[in-house]
């Protein structure tokens, strides 16, 4: 049905107000800092407590210590009044085109249609090298690119966050302008929002932000019943408990331990190798971690940080670290040998080793993140939907940006229920 004059004026005059809104201050006040240690401490602490340990100084300190080379941080505490009301995680990233190019993988074994396809990417491939490198964006992302989950803000207890959205949003904006000294940032991403922070974030609207799903973060409930492992196993039926320990045989019989990490500095060149060798397979690898990144966040956050490491004869082969954040164990980081010939058994193998760090823990949960999504869904995790939200700062870009980012494709989220009944919920 066509627009009718008067709904296309009062889109317009909608459009206007939107943009008023967007270039008038929102009566806050604000700390923007570069770093961490410039904020107060104590007023970071009492707005960030009982939030997230990536929105802790702690984790903070530790990712300025060992940043990837292409990321800096900043940062804003926001106050009504001098009443601290919120604190906000920022980063500002470089990325080239070529970060979002996965690497070719051999032609060997394709289908003839599917090699012809490979082999026109490799005859074509120095030409988008060169424009990927050529193609360079600054981007402004409120929350963690090293994470996923809602790490970008902390409010304050007491306080409405829908309230303080276009504080967040005017924050952005200012840190934006002050870095057109360092080069222009024309995108800005809010991530990771979930069904729990959407409502307060539909205030974001009104300053051109707009929603976009991205993959679901598989997450394993741990019953109050799991006291160890093995009480894990025992709630599997059959099929899930003979592939979980066939997973187990598999990599004794060849030759695989898998042990606790104790001092992740004497590995860490070798664990960051494994690190590597994963992500240089990824589509899309925005930062790239330093080699001191895993020993620094292991001083940092001490007995909330864990690691697993396989051997074989002795060598590492893969590794996984484990964050504890409140009552949440956070699958983070991965790194294994694809040329090992267990590749996908020590990769297994590490997630289950996962569930025993959590329960050992006692935590209530298991955040396994958003990548290989079938394997995690056959140990029980269930999909929780996340959101980004985006804006250009040229309006005419933001359809085409939307657009583009909705193209991107999401894993589907599997559902599956390897217990012999649906675990219980974890009680309070």
């Amino acid at each position: 049905m066509p627009r009718t004059p008067g709904s296309l004026r009062a889109r317009l005059a909608a459009a206007r107000e939107r943009h008023r809104e967007r270039h008038r201050p929102s009566g806050f006040g604000f700390a923007l800092a570069d770093s961490i240690d410039y904020l107060d401490a104590a007023t970071w602490d009492a707005v960030s407590a009982g939030h997230s340990v990536f929105l802790q100084r702690r984790y903070l300190g530790a990712l300025e210590r060992a940043c990837p080379d292409n990321l800096v941080p900043r940062y804003a505490l926001i106050f009504r009044g001098r009443h601290p009301v919120a604190a906000v995680v920022m980063q500002i990233v470089t990325v080239a085109g070529t970060r979002f190019m996965k690497p070719l993988a051999p032609a060997a074994g394709r289908s003839e249609g599917r090699s012809g396809r490979v082999l026109l990417r490799r005859a074509l491939s120095p030409a988008l090298r060169r424009a990927g490198e050529a193609m360079r964006e600054r981007v402004l992302v409120c929350g963690n690119l090293l994470s996923w989950g809602f790490h970008a803000a902390a409010f304050a207890r007491d306080e409405d966050p829908a309230a303080i959205w276009p504080a967040v949003a005017e924050a952005m904006y200012r840190v934006r302008r002050a870095e057109r000294l360092s080069g222009q940032s024309d995108f800005a991403l809010v991530k990771d929002l979930s069904a729990a922070e959407g409502d307060g974030a539909e205030t974001l609207r009104r300053f051109g932000y707009r929603p976009v799903e991205s993959d679901p973060n598989m997450v394993l409930e741990i019953p109050p019943s799991w006291r160890t492992y093995d009480d894990y196993l025992g709630s599997l039926n059959a099929k899930y408990k003979n592939a979980a320990r066939k997973i187990a045989k598999d990599l004794a019989e060849a030759g695989g331990v898998v042990s606790r990490l104790a001092d992740v500095g004497l590995e860490a060149k070798r664990v960051h190798g494994l690190y590597l060798s994963v992500l240089e397979n990824a589509a899309v690898r925005p930062v790239t971690l330093p080699v001191a990144f895993f020993p620094t966040l292991a001083e940092a956050l001490g007995d909330d940080f864990r690691a697993s490491i396989v051997r074989r004869e002795n060598q590492p082969v893969g590794f996984i670290s484990v964050l504890r954040d409140g009552d949440t164990a956070v699958a983070y980081y991965i790194g294994f040998e694809r040329t090992a010939g267990l590749g996908n058994t020590v990769y297994l193998a590490l997630l289950h080793s996962v569930v025993a760090d959590a329960i050992d823990m006692g935590c209530r949960r298991v955040s396994f993140g958003r990548t290989a999504l079938e394997p995690k869904a056959g140990l029980g995790a269930r999909p929780e939907r996340l959101w980004l939200w985006a804006r250009h700062r040229n309006p005419a870009l933001n359809v085409l940006i939307r657009n583009l980012l909705r193209a991107v494709p999401h894993g589907a989220a599997p559902e599956r229920n390897p217990f012999k009944s649906v675990p219980a919920p974890r009680a309070d």
